[in-house]
């Protein structure tokens, strides 16, 4: 197994994952079982026993934690804008269909959640629907900002009607792969023996609005690798920003790794460039290349740049514009997007697609690493209407100083003002107002 120390930036991240290298970073056959500390290592015995919120004040006194936590603050702070390519938000991208309302299964799913909530929990769990703290989510096992009810402080009963919401919410699939992130969390937490820090109930949730087949309104869940934000508004259904990951993304064999057929599909793709396709599309050779200019890799978000506080990043265009793809080429790079788009019911997903597709001329797609499956990788589709990246990362909780497959990040938003669906919110109130 190999130790991380000398490489220690605060305990959990390390120089080694935002450190270019010549040399290429292979996968080789190696277990996530490789990597796992012994049980009363360094990075592991002081937090055995501590409850999340204890673990959290421990966490809370490193510095450079403390300066990852000012700076999101700095961006939390900020008026909501929208990512965007350039700087400009892009108008008129998103529609919402002449009429419409909220499912009347999904709307009594939440009525009975708020109904089994007491008067604390439901105080704390209802917002406004345009209160700030939407944008309050993050994705580490620590806790940053307390929003709405902590699922593991409450009944079974309470936890079961989250649950009940979700499968409302969300396509059977895409309920399950919620569901898998979450027991994966419950996995690395007996993993590492830290149960009470990573759990199954370590997510944090709350509504915005209150349920309604009218009005519009939306729910939020958010904790260690699960962020996921959803919005019914005017007939549409909205999801993102999401945020899915996993350390590790498997359980031994009882499992694929959790963006299984994501990845594959990517390489495939990645594998099907010709050489003057793959000179743009790869945009790095690997993924620390030493070429990437300061700044582009982060100790925490290593490559992938739409994750926590992120709502109002400019991120420009990169790779190959989907005009330059083969129509089987541009076939696969669907699957992708619409395997990103897994949550939303067949319904909105169909209408997703839908507007996917109408700025396919505007789409790119951006690769780092090799294109054959034999490294690590990060790869970006990106679009007036769609940021979605999946990122191999190194260690946290394992030992691995590199990328590696089984630790994996995978973000998807809605650019120009549509996160939160706050554009079609903005529509459906014109339209209200006329």
């Amino acid at each position: 197994m190999a130790d991380r120390t000398d490489e220690d930036i605060d305990g959990f991240f390390t120089t080694a994952r935002v450190s270019g290298r010549e040399e290429a970073v292979l996968l080789g056959e190696a277990s996530f079982r490789d990597y796992l500390y012994e049980h009363d290592h360094e990075s592991l015995a002081p937090w055995r026993g501590m409850t999340y919120e204890e673990f959290t004040a421990a966490r809370q006194d490193n510095p450079f934690l403390q300066q990852l936590l000012a700076d999101w603050n700095a961006l939390y702070d900020e008026e909501f804008v929208g990512v965007t390519s350039d700087g400009v938000v892009q108008e008129a991208l998103y529609t919402l269909p002449p009429e419409g309302s909220a499912d009347p299964a999904l709307v009594g799913a939440a009525r009975r959640l708020v109904d089994a909530l007491d008067d604390t929990g439901r105080a704390a769990a209802m917002h406004a629907l345009d209160a700030r703290q939407w944008r309050a989510w993050s994705n580490p096992e620590f806790v940053f900002h307390r929003v709405g009810i902590r699922l593991e402080d409450h009944s079974d009963d309470v936890v079961e009607h989250v649950h009940e919401l979700l499968r409302a919410a969300l396509s059977p699939e895409g309920y399950q792969q919620v569901r898998e992130a979450m027991e994966l969390n419950g996995f690395l937490g007996e993993l590492v023996d830290l149960p009470s820090i990573m759990n199954e109930r370590s997510y944090w949730f709350s509504f915005f609005g209150t349920p309604s087949i009218d009005e519009p309104w939306g729910f939020q869940i958010f904790g260690h690798h699960l962020a996921l934000n959803f919005l019914t508004v005017g007939g549409r259904e909205v999801i993102a920003p999401v945020f899915i990951g996993a350390e590790p993304a498997l359980s031994d064999d009882a499992r694929r790794p959790i963006f299984d057929t994501r990845e594959k599909t990517a390489v495939t793709l990645a594998s099907s460039l010709n050489p003057e396709q793959r000179a743009k599309a790869v945009v790095y050779p690997s993924v620390l290349d030493p070429t990437m200019p300061e700044g582009r890799l982060h100790p925490a978000d290593e490559r992938h740049v739409a994750g926590a506080f992120r709502d109002n990043r400019v991120v420009p265009y990169e790779g190959i514009p989907v005009t330059e793809l083969d129509r089987r080429q541009r076939a696969l790079l669907r699957e992708i997007v619409e395997d990103f788009h897994l949550l939303l019911a067949s319904p909105e997903r169909a209408a997703t697609m839908g507007e996917y597709d109408a700025h396919l001329d505007e789409t790119w797609f951006s690769w780092y690493g090799a294109t054959d499956g034999s490294e690590p990788i990060y790869f970006r589709v990106h679009s007036p209407v769609i940021l979605a990246e999946l990122d191999n990362h190194a260690g946290v909780w394992l030992s691995n100083t590199l990328p590696a497959r089984f630790h994996v990040h995978s973000t998807l938003r809605h650019p120009n003002g549509n996160d939160y669906g706050r554009a079609l919110l903005a529509q459906w109130r014109a339209r209200r107002d006329r």
